[in-house]
């Protein structure tokens, strides 16, 4: 035999439809569809609520009334550089983490309005 009619034998033997490999991109696009969902539904909302509690922590100050993740309620009898003293009660002061603090409820010139 010779190469032409190996060639013709070797057409002849393969499939007439045979499928085409997919194109890369469109076999990836559901994955990156899923991380773009992803994305705006999980990663960017935490990442705004991260920002807005460090947002209050940096605004932290004396006599302000605050709540602890604990849910201890008081009020902030001193800021320190990463922790705060809060008063819970009479002749009762406790030192939190910074990030402890979850919720300002009024400060003292609120109060004295």
């Amino acid at each position: 035999m010779n190469t032409a009619n190996l060639l013709l034998l070797a057409q002849a033997a393969a499939p007439a439809g045979a499928p085409q490999q997919p194109n890369i991109f469109m076999s990836m696009m559901p994955l990156i569809f899923i991380f773009i969902i992803f994305y705006f539904l999980l990663i960017r909302p935490q990442q705004r609520k991260a920002k807005d509690h460090a947002k209050l922590v940096s605004a932290l100050k004396t006599g302000d009334s605050v709540v602890t993740n604990a849910g201890i309620h008081g009020v902030i009898s001193n800021v320190k550089d990463k922790t705060v003293i809060v008063k819970i009660a009479d002749n009762v002061k406790v030192e939190f983490d910074r990030a402890a603090i979850v919720t300002i409820e009024a400060s003292s010139s609120e109060n004295a309005a």
